[in-house]
């Protein structure tokens, strides 16, 4: 089989599977070592994330060698086509090594101005989460079904998830603490999987701060897919990260957007 063969969902689903086979042998297992990647603070990363992107690398590198590749763990490929492949191997590592099934890999395809395609994929629980032009769907122990966000309208019946209580810097925090004192529930701690909730219409918003490309192309992709609306803290773009607000509906989105935009 050659790369012209493939559709693009049908990369990105190979992705995945080859991604889940690279981790699940390290999940839950005792001797699981994580080493830090930062100076101050902590940034986890084991063999699994490794793994799982190079195995994804190796399938891009088969079936699409035109493309370029921005991954987490490693060096970022420029392609000859326009279009890059965007893969974190594992969102939540925190959460990866804690044993809790709210990491996930995430995979999107930017063509250029964005991402239009992206996979949740969680391996242990066996969802997948796929959105793009096409597609808006989920797949897992329940069967498959489709993707759509809630109608939720008012901050005061909306459920609102972010990965830190401290969500960033102090200003950030606030900035969050503003919306979260106007809404019906606020949870914490679900890295990428909050993100597939929304698009699954089980949550309202997610707001979260220093991000990367990684960390948001393919929850944009998904949750865009499923009628919702991804951008950054102004409204604009947040394909190349920073701070994200995802929302179900306009007015949502508007509602805390008023209480985000104003921070430096």
């Amino acid at each position: 089989m050659t790369h012209a063969d493939l559709t693009d969902l049908d990369v990105a689903h190979l992705l995945a599977d080859a991604a889940r086979n690279a981790i699940l042998p390290h999940f839950r297992q005792s001797g699981l070592r994580a080493e830090n990647k930062e100076a101050e603070g902590f940034d986890p990363v084991t063999v699994a994330d490794r793994a799982a992107e190079q195995a994804m690398r190796a399938i891009l590198t088969q079936y699409r060698p035109d493309d370029g590749i921005l991954g987490e763990e490693f060096a970022r490929t420029t392609g000859r086509s326009g279009r890059t492949w965007v893969l974190d191997p594992i969102d939540g590592t925190r959460g990866f090594i804690s044993g809790t099934p709210t990491w996930g890999v995430l995979i999107a395809l930017d063509a250029g101005a964005g991402p239009v395609l992206g996979v949740i994929d969680q391996p242990y629980t066996g969802e997948r989460f796929v959105g793009g032009a096409d597609v808006a769907q989920m797949t897992g122990p329940l069967g498959p079904r489709p993707l759509g966000v809630r109608a939720t309208r008012a901050l005061s019946d909306a459920i609102l998830f972010t990965t830190f209580p401290e969500v960033g810097t102090e200003a950030e925090g606030d900035a969050f603490r503003a919306v979260s004192g106007q809404v019906r529930l606020t949870r914490y701690g679900m890295d990428c999987y909050a993100y597939a909730l929304l698009a699954a219409g089980q949550i309202d918003l997610v707001i979260e701060a220093g991000l990367n490309a990684y960390d948001i192309q393919a929850p944009i992709a998904v949750i865009e897919a499923a009628g919702g609306i991804v951008t950054d803290w102004t409204g604009g773009s947040a394909a190349q990260g920073g701070r994200a607000i995802a929302a179900a509906t306009p007015d949502l989105h508007a509602a805390a957007l008023a209480l985000l935009s104003g921070v430096t």
